[in-house]
């Protein structure tokens, strides 16, 4: 076996195949642990202290039959708040990096920080993050789990020697790997790997490994807790007269989606204004969730039990104050507010679970407006329940490929693809360029970690032509004195030489005639390397690298046109760069 190290030498398939499977590893263990916590967190603060049972999906052990058992049912906001308090102690102290969302720190460190994720953010997110859900907070689990798993894969890539681009390739597989074990959606979690990094583009370099991963950690969760999708199999028909109906939820969703990214980063924004210790923004965002929980208890924790039971149209479960019709509609609403304040005041979790939440129940609202207007053709909201999930958080995670492949296997209905594509396609066009995850590049281009390959790519573009050339040279009879005149003049080591009819000789170095009398010709060093109009500017600035010298000759049919100064080439490179950019917006709006 090739030992750790030696894992940077192996090819791309064999190296990333050995390290798929090890952050498959990871992936697995670091979604148990953490599910394991929040259960533990909920079990004290949820059902010992207030007495309060949290609804859990078919996939985790629950039933479609739930009543509330509360008997403390006042101490939930000082319960959510508590949860708060832990979380901002624990992450403003040790690592500040861990709040709210992680699934967007984890990109950022992808794009801006060469993939480097600081140990004591693991565990911390981990502890923080099962506090806030576990008290009650609405957060989601997958932005913690793809944090955790990330930052796992970051530590590895160091000790195995691996390269910053490695390292930011794993990050990459931690993010998928992580979300696609916790959410038991391998396949999603994998393209999730590749296309949560861009408004539109994808990281085709993960998907491989991403896969293996995937796998790996799937199986060892659903080892565990149970392979069965996490909201059951939908065993309804797929009729594709309802395609115009769907295509009027995705439009709903993205607005939903819209609506949800400006609250979100609004909230967000204002607790970054106020000035209050960070410690205390956590406690009052929980107190307000928790105080939002009492009129509608539904918004507390992940909500996967209440995506279940809406699913099934089982609204007798439903334990709010408000009457059952009022509360669906006002639920995606409130969803929005409580995860806003619980994550944008610096508590600690996921908004894929409470996009989900929200998408559930506009889709659920949508199917039942349709039921009552066209109850022979929408006999169910089942299907726009699942669409709804898709298209809401599709456009607005701009995931619109991974969230529809993820939420198919959360809830087996691979006969509404149909109509869940059509529904993410329109909102991800209502969305258009906002997300809520803002660490996200529009593509590849935009991203620091391939600022190189696209300036490259430019570079080949230019040519020597668009660029000015300076009359620069001597004759081969000039003196010594006069040639290291023009040198200095022009702050250049090396000059080109020419004979009466602008031929090019050669290039005479300063340190050859220094000291030196005579005509220059005799100290031309001849055959040095030269370019010409059509010439690249890659290639300019390559000659420009092994001449040692800031300035390259443009010659053609031997005769010496003049030569390109690097300050001139880089001038025509930022103005084509400017251009290029300035496209780039154009197109997009």
């Amino acid at each position: 076996m090739t030992s750790l190290r030696d894992l940077r030498s192996l090819p791309y398939l064999e190296k990333w195949l050995i390290m798929g499977v090890i952050l498959g590893i990871v992936a697995g263990l670091s979604s148990l642990t953490f599910y394991f916590a929040i259960r533990g967190v909920e079990y004290f603060l949820l059902e010992s202290v207030i007495g309060l049972t949290v609804p859990r999906p078919l996939g985790e052990g629950g039933s479609l039959i739930f009543q509330f058992h509360g008997t403390r049912y006042y101490l939930i906001p000082f319960v959510v708040a508590a949860g708060g308090a832990i979380s901002g102690l624990l992450v403003y102290s040790l690592a500040p990096e861990a709040e709210g969302h992680g699934t967007d720190a984890a990109i950022s460190a992808y794009h801006y920080r060469e993939g480097k994720v600081r140990w004591r953010v693991i565990p911390i997110k981990l502890i923080a993050s099962a506090f806030t859900i576990g008290s009650g907070g609405s957060a989601g689990r997958e932005g913690p789990t793809a944090q955790l798993s990330a930052g796992i894969g970051s530590m590895i890539a160091d000790l195995m020697g691996l390269t910053p681009e490695d390292r930011r390739r794993a990050v990459a597989v931690g993010i998928g790997a992580g979300i696609g074990t916790i959410f038991k959606t391998p396949i999603g979690g994998a393209i999730l790997a590749a296309e949560i990094l861009y408004k539109r583009d994808l990281e085709p370099d993960v998907i491989f490994p991403a896969l293996v991963a995937s796998a790996v950690g799937y199986s060892i969760f659903g080892s565990i807790v149970g392979f069965t999708p996490i909201f059951g199999n939908y065993t309804g028909s797929f009729d594709p007269i309802r395609l115009p109906l769907y295509a009027i939820l995705g439009l709903i969703a993205g607005l939903m989606g819209l609506f949800y990214i400006k609250t979100f980063y609004g909230v967000h924004d204002t607790f970054k204004r106020v000035r209050l210790s960070p410690y205390l923004k956590p406690v009052i965002g929980g107190l307000l969730t928790g105080t939002i929980a009492l009129l509608a208890p539904e918004v507390m924790a992940t909500g996967y039990g209440w995506i279940n039971l809406l699913e099934y149209e089982k609204f007798t479960e439903f334990y709010s104050l408000l009457p059952v019709l009022y509360l669906l509609v006002l639920l995606p609403f409130i969803k929005v507010l409580a995860t806003s304040l619980t994550i944008g005041s610096g508590g600690s979790g996921g908004v894929f679970a409470p996009g989900m939440f929200i998408g559930a129940f506009v889709g659920g609202d949508v199917g039942l407006l349709f039921h009552f207007l066209f109850p022979q053709l929408v006999p169910s909201i089942a299907p726009f329940v699942i669409i709804g999930m898709v298209s809401m958080f599709g456009g607005a995670a701009k995931a619109p490929l991974s969230v529809l492949i993820m939420v198919t296997e959360m809830t087996g209905s691979l006969q509404l693809l149909p109509g869940a594509m059509i529904a993410v396609a329109i909102s991800y066009l209502v969305t258009g360029n906002q997300s809520i995850y803002r660490s996200q590049v529009p593509t590849r281009r935009e991203s620091p970690a391939h600022a190189s390959e696209y300036e490259q790519a430019l570079l080949a573009k230019i040519k020597v032509a668009q660029c000015k050339l300076r009359d620069i040279k001597v004759s081969a009879i000039s003196s010594v004195e006069e040639t290291i005149s023009i040198m200095m003049r022009n702050n250049f080591f090396s000059i080109p030489v020419v004979d009466n009819d602008d031929n090019f000789l050669g290039v005479a170095y300063m340190r050859d005639i220094l000291g030196k009398s005579g005509d220059v010709g005799k100290f031309v060093v001849r055959g040095v390397q030269t370019v010409m109009r059509q010439s690249s500017l890659e290639e300019a600035l390559e000659t420009m690298s092994r001449t040692k010298a800031r300035w390259a000759p443009v010659v053609e049919r031997g005769k010496l046109l003049g030569v390109l100064v690097m300050e001139d080439a880089m001038e025509v490179y930022r103005e084509e760069l400017v251009k290029l950019k300035v496209g780039e917006r154009m197109s997009e709006g």
